[in-house]
């Protein structure tokens, strides 16, 4: 048993923990779907047909005398999730997985993604593409390196490009006579033209302050406190990240699917804030919240989007020094800014600055988990009568739920894809039904929903499995042992100061008091189930007997788990008691929710899943349990 990541990505929220499991991975040799051998060739009806468009690209790349052009999966700041306008790459192979790297050369075109998209690809691109079931820069170079000759230039778009990346092709082309080239205008664009969505409109509003914890005034004061403590003096902070712009203004919008964002860069220097963006999508009381009109050292100048570059370069000329976030920053920007005065840390002030919730924060985040149990609990009361009739399946089961999410108060919709797996789908990993690719839901087998909710107070994220019939002695056993993570992750006391398995992304951070993670152990038997229990946790100073600071966590997600599911036996006392106390904190939450709304049959769901446990037989151990403890003790 492995410890595996676990992506989890609400915004401005949560940071990532880990879940452990054995899925197996796909087998990169089993045979393709399409069959671009045969004549006539064979391909699904759901394949796209891409012939046109690489023509015309390839035209493009004649044009700049291009060997080969590489089309990365993100925008230009590195978002999780892409807007229909940035689609490059799903536009051009067909293919709409969230993620992978296509090439295209004078003479072919190549897509590299992971397992979980081997099918998918399969199924969406026609013959024209190659799918190279690889990632990594390697792999990719490697290919290049045998299809382009020598001396040939490999294009790419510096916006699309992070530094990271662009140091690892970069490397990689060393001695091998083809050259790495910067293309500024993008070629996927050009070829997109009238085709393309068009880029977003809609306003960009002021989020009530009843759901801020500062003003945006305070939050650039803090920033620029910050700014003139550090020791090599910057005198701007470059924010490229959407998340840290619509934070630090308190805007929001809808650009991004999942996540209420827009389109924008911000320079804050110690005397001016430069805000680019689209400013027509600004009202007159917006650009009055932002003190637009003026030129003072607390009014925000509106600048053009599409003049980031050219002005971050001309502010680079003077006598400055510019601290970045490097994860967030891509290379087109990047490169602008001369080394020497250049500060470059993982992340941004403002990104490490949002990670950690005021108390206000923390308030409005627990209220956002009180309201978010209510649809969770409307949904698992829905299944439980209508799954034995043998009329839900994943798809129809995860738009239900977010229907259910989009009706509670201040919602702004879900703030990921929901993960509805029913039986051997539940064991892959970031699975999602679609409206042509579904299971049934069954009484005989186990269901799997990871799912969260965007609110004007907070993001919710929560997994639940569950099980309608009669479940296998080693299902329950697997369910609890994976429920007994789950409840001594939550109850683990930890020093202060310690990283552990939580990031933003794949780099870890400093845990610290106000921080929201999520606790999430799965358990993935390839072929047959899976199972997966998160709940969202604020981090807190915990009191110990001892000496230096240390912290816990205070569990704030509030829904039960599925008794179906639970071996009681299994638990320690210290596991039961845990368990008992947090459905004691769920019915004194959630149910005055559920009686202020009338919601009775809810009521009594509640009531009844949260009824105390007790030990049927003396706790035992087992191997399972043994390998759950030396996990957690790698955990923690």
């Amino acid at each position: 048993m492995a410890l595996i990541p676990w992506a989890c990505c609400p915004w401005l929220v949560l940071l990532c923990a880990c879940a452990w499991g054995n899925p197996k991975p796909a087998d990169p040799k089993t045979e393709d779907v399409r069959n671009c051998s045969s004549s006539p060739q064979y391909l699904p009806v759901t394949a796209v047909n891409t012939t046109e468009k690489l023509t015309a690209l390839r035209q493009q790349m004649h044009t700049h005398n291009l060997s080969a052009y590489i089309i990365p999966d993100t925008d230009a700041h590195m978002s999780e999730y892409i807007g229909e306008h940035d689609k490059r790459l799903a536009w051009i192979t067909g293919f709409t997985g969230s993620a992978g790297t296509a090439v295209v050369t004078m003479g072919k075109a190549g897509l590299w993604t992971d397992s979980r998209y081997w099918t998918q690809a399969e199924r969406e691109m026609d013959c024209n593409w190659e799918l190279h079931k690889e990632v990594g820069t390697t792999p990719i170079v490697n290919w290049l390196l045998t299809e382009i000759p020598a001396r040939g230039h490999v294009g790419f778009d510096p916006l699309l490009f992070s530094v990271a990346s662009w140091e690892s092709y970069d490397a990689a082309f060393q001695g091998s006579d083809r050259e790495l080239v910067s293309i500024t205008a993008n070629l996927v664009d050009l070829v997109w033209e009238s085709e393309r969505p068009p880029a977003p409109s809609q306003p960009i509003y002021v989020l009530q302050e009843t759901f801020t914890g500062s003003t945006w005034q305070e939050k650039v004061s803090s920033i620029r406190s910050q700014m003139q403590k550090h020791h090599k003096a910057p005198t701007a902070v470059l924010l490229s990240a959407l998340d840290e712009t619509a934070w630090l203004f308190n805007l929001r919008s809808s650009d991004i699917p999942y996540n209420p964002f827009f389109y924008s860069y911000t320079l804050l220097t110690d005397s001016s804030i430069r805000l680019f963006v689209n400013k027509s999508r600004f009202n007159s009381e917006t650009l009055q919240y932002l003190n637009s009109s003026c030129t003072g050292s607390m009014c925000v100048q509106l600048e053009d989007y599409s003049q980031v570059h050219d002005s971050i370069q001309t502010y680079a000329s003077g006598a400055v020094r510019i601290w970045i976030g490097m994860a967030y920053t891509m290379y087109g920007l990047y490169k602008v800014i001369p080394k020497e005065k250049l500060i470059a840390d993982t992340y941004s002030p403002v990104m490490m600055t949002k990670a950690v919730k005021n108390n206000k924060e923390q308030a409005l985040l627990r209220a956002s988990h009180v309201r978010d149990a209510v649809p969770m609990i409307r949904y698992l009361v829905w299944l439980e009568k209508n799954v034995p009739k043998g009329i839900v399946d994943e798809f129809s089961g995860a738009e239900l739920l977010d229907k259910f999410r989009g009706e509670e108060e201040f919602s702004s919709g879900p703030s990921f894809e929901t993960i509805s797996a029913s039986g051997l789908n539940a064991a892959l990993a970031h699975y999602s039904p679609t409206k042509e690719f579904h299971r049934k839901l069954s009484s005989d087998e186990m269901y799997l929903v990871d799912s969260g909710g965007q609110y004007w107070d907070g993001t919710t994220d929560i997994t639940r499995t569950v099980h309608w019939g009669t479940p296998s002695a080693f299902q329950k056993e697997a369910y609890t042992r994976v429920l007994i993570g789950n409840i001594d992750l939550s109850r683990l006391v930890f020093p202060a100061a310690i990283s552990g398995p939580v990031g933003f992304q794949s780099s870890s951070i400093t845990m610290d008091k106000g921080m929201f993670t999520s606790i999430e152990p799965g358990y993935y038997q390839d072929g047959e189930f899976g199972i997966r229990l998160e709940d969202v946790a604020l981090v807190v100073e915990a009191k110990t007997k001892y000496p230096g600071t240390y912290l816990a966590f205070e569990v704030v997600s509030l829904v039960p788990y599925d008794k179906n599911l639970i071996e009681v036996n299994l638990l320690s006392p210290e596991q039961l008691q845990y368990l008992n106390h947090y459905y004691q904190t769920i019915r004194e939450k959630v149910g005055p929710e559920l009686e202020r709304r009338q919601m009775l049959e809810e009521l009594a769901w509640l009531q009844q899943h949260t009824e105390p446990l007790s030990a049927k037989a003396p706790h035992t151990t087992s191997l399972f349990s043994l390998l759950v403890v030396s996990t957690l003790t790698i955990l923690s």
